[in-house]
């Protein structure tokens, strides 16, 4: 079968970062004024997630010295629900990759899988929170806003969903992902807020807002009492910054790397066009992808239940063999002509490889520019692409 020609793309994303991260924070929590609430010789429980965050580190260590400013003793939580194998130790290396360590950030880590119940939804369902945070005079969320890879509607990843299947730990993370079969998740993170500020332990947040891969472009504090509207504000910020593939409509998307770094669904829908419908691409939705051809697979946890997901793909011995299966089904065009998108997964999409068809089409954008001639793919001896290489 004859295949369409390749080219390297790059996608430039346009915004002012943050230089000073640990001034940037100390402003934003300065600004809040915690000293009128936290008093000297308090302990702070500071939650933080198991995501790839720009300058997270620095982030923690700032948060941890403002505190120690306030004469209290901050440590730190792992939140991050059933994610890191769903133990303590795999949360506390989860964290170590990202370079929060106790000696880096200069503050405790107290990692346990233990839970306990403090309060109920309407709906029955149980609330869970970390003892350790429970143990603190005052809990401080530090998380992530952006679109979340399945989840939909006005709460995604943020301060409330860490709230919820962060601190909820693997107890309450498991009774969330059943419940959201018969509640919208917006209002069971906001319940989980609501019982967690009855508490009286909840103080502030910090929402830290990423544009594409070049770092942080905002970072807010906000007081507990304030989370709901405040990250409904910060997501609809971060919605703009999401990289995202410039095309609406391509035919193959090549794959090579999934797993749960990448979105609980092992991809980021948000980037391939299936977070309304996982078998395709709604009407309306952008990108259309035809057909998603994932190379390799990284093992997974299971982490939401969802019968409709555990569904076995179609699966070929070689990449030349899922090419001719993937180009057979647009018949109606050569299978040169095909529009062919090639990324490393979808948390890279500053460059990746297209195809010849594409070409007139981005010499006219201001942010691709195109970053090789065109060429032929390259196959093995296996009858298998190279892994993609930047």
């Amino acid at each position: 079968m004859a295949y369409p020609l390749m080219f390297r793309l790059k996608q430039r994303f346009r915004s002012s970062t943050i230089g000073d991260v640990s001034t940037a924070v100390e402003a934003e929590l300065a600004n809040l004024d915690l000293g009128r609430k936290v008093h000297p010789g308090q302990s702070i429980a500071v939650a933080c997630g198991s995501c790839k965050i720009a300058d997270h580190a620095a982030v923690l260590k700032a948060v941890v010295d403002h505190f120690k400013g306030l004469k209290s003793r901050p440590f730190l939580v792992p939140a991050m629900g059933i994610h890191a194998g769903g133990t303590a130790e795999g949360q506390l290396r989860a964290l170590e990759m990202f370079g929060i360590t106790e000696e880096a950030i200069g503050a405790e880590i107290r990692s346990s899988m233990s839970a306990e119940v403090v309060g109920q939804l309407p709906a029955g369902v149980p609330v869970y929170c970390d003892r350790h945070a429970l143990a603190a005079d005052h809990i401080f969320v530090v998380n992530r806003v952006r679109p979340h890879s399945a989840l939909d509607g006005e709460v995604q990843s943020g301060l409330l969903k860490m709230l919820a299947t962060g601190l909820g730990k693997h107890s309450g993370a498991e009774i969330y992902h059943s419940a959201v079969a018969t509640m919208p998740f917006a209002d069971l993170a906001r319940g989980v807020w609501k019982v967690m500020l009855d508490q009286g332990r909840m103080l502030a947040g910090l929402m830290l807002v990423e544009y594409g891969y070049a770092g942080l472009a905002r970072i807010q504090g906000v007081i507990a009492e304030e989370f709901a509207d405040a990250e409904r504000k910060a997501l609809s910020y971060a919605r703009s910054l999401c990289p995202k593939l410039p095309f609406r409509s391509i035919d193959i998307l090549l794959v090579d790397e999934v797993g749960t770094t990448f979105g609980c669904h092992a991809v980021d829908l948000n980037v391939v066009g299936r977070k309304q419908s996982i078998h395709g691409a709604a009407p309306g939705e952008s990108p259309q992808i035809r057909s998603l051809v994932f190379r390799d697979l990284d093992p997974a946890a299971l982490a939401v239940t969802i019968p409709s997901l555990a569904s076995i793909p179609v699966h070929l011995e070689t990449d030349r063999e899922i090419l001719d299966a993937a180009l057979s089904m647009t018949a109606l065009q050569p299978p040169e002509k095909a529009r062919i998108v090639w990324i490393r997964n979808t948390s890279s999409l500053d460059e990746f490889e297209c195809s010849e068809p594409f070409l007139e089409e981005v010499t006219h954008w201001k942010d691709l520019s195109v970053a090789s001639e065109c060429r032929a793919l390259e196959f093995d001896a296996q009858g298998n692409l190279r892994d993609f290489v930047i």
